[in-house]
């Protein structure tokens, strides 16, 4: 099969043919129909994540078809269409899998980083950990539902019941969540790169009531704010502009180093979290939401073998929406 692979971090993928996975008991094999491009991607790529399986195949927003299904698997047959995301496995045994808290498992497998991913035209996959998608969303648009649809999601989670949010960084996640705000009756402030004049058209167009730059403070105190930008300097911006007893969430996986602040800018009960992961539980509650509102991702489409391109119109804020690979 063809396949983007990484073999060195800091060095741009290579396509290459390489032979086909083999899938386990407990696995589907999959013909890939899309696959999304994340700013984990771009971290493992840029070698800011420790310890990828290399050589690798990235990629975990995956949209597939069953070619196969394993002897120990139940529920999936060949020809249903599946999502693979991020989390990819848990051990089931650890006191974090056993509280029901499988995305801090201490030996995960993750999709694309410690398994072969979906820059591919095959990928294998733990049945246990593939979600079936809506029939109302083609193979494009599901395919940022299973990151950075979950990770947003899970960040919004995190946020309790704040009615006045602030997104940080409003890229793939950020224009999904949007959506789910919107139909929650929630008010959305938007932050962007500062004098990214179309990212803040482009918020408002999804319902933002204010949308400036993260040097900006918003026109009224947040009661929640999501970073999904990995830049640490936005932890004391997002603090300084929740009100007493609010929320900030960090959603990505990486995030550069926070600069020191003062305690004025924490105290007053504020709370400072982080989001790691998802769980199961949070894939199919957010797909039945989808669903429901419906959620309309804004793609844009490149083939397999133009990852390098996507991954950096990623990198330089070049990409209105999500970037999405089709074999």
């Amino acid at each position: 099969m063809l396949a983007m692979v990484l073999h060195r971090a800091g060095e741009p993928l290579r396509l290459e043919e390489i032979p086909e996975p083999a899938a386990g008991p407990a696995d589907l094999l999959l013909a890939v129909r899309a696959c999304g491009v994340c700013r984990t991607d771009l971290h493992v790529v840029d070698g800011e994540l420790a310890e990828p399986a290399l050589p690798l195949v990235l990629g975990h927003q995956i949209v597939g078809e069953v070619l196969a299904v394993g002897a120990a698997v139940e529920g999936f047959a060949v020809g249903e269409r599946v999502g693979v995301p991020w989390l990819g496995g848990a051990c089931g045994a650890c006191d974090f899998c056993r509280r029901g808290e499988e995305n801090l498992c201490d030996r995960p497998v993750l999709t694309g980083y410690t398994r072969d991913g979906g820059y591919a035209e095959r990928c294998a996959a733990d049945a246990r950990f593939a979600f079936r998608l809506p029939a109302g969303f083609d193979d494009l648009a599901a395919a940022p539902l299973l990151c950075a649809g979950l990770i947003g999601y899970r960040a919004l989670r995190l946020a309790g019941d704040a009615r006045r949010l602030g997104f940080y960084g409003f890229g793939a996640s950020a224009h999904l969540l949007a959506q789910v705000v919107r139909h929650q009756g929630r008010e959305l402030f938007a932050f962007t790169r500062p004098g990214d004049l179309e990212g803040q058209r482009f918020a408002r167009s999804l319902g933002a009531a204010w949308a400036g730059g993260s040097d900006e403070r918003p026109p009224r105190p947040l009661d929640a704010a999501l970073i999904f930008a990995p830049a640490g300097e936005l932890v004391p911006a997002a603090l300084a502009a929740v009100r007493k007893g609010g929320t900030v969430v960090c959603a990505g996986i990486h995030m550069s180093e926070i600069p020191p602040f003062a305690y004025d800018l924490l105290w007053g009960e504020r709370t400072l979290r982080s989001v790691a992961n998802l769980t199961r539980r949070d894939g199919e509650e957010l797909l039945e939401l989808a669903a429901a509102i419906p959620l309309t991702p804004r793609v844009t489409r490149y083939p397999l073998e133009r990852a390098n391109d996507a991954l950096g119109d990623l990198r330089s804020g070049a990409l209105t929406g999500a970037a999405v690979l089709v074999p």
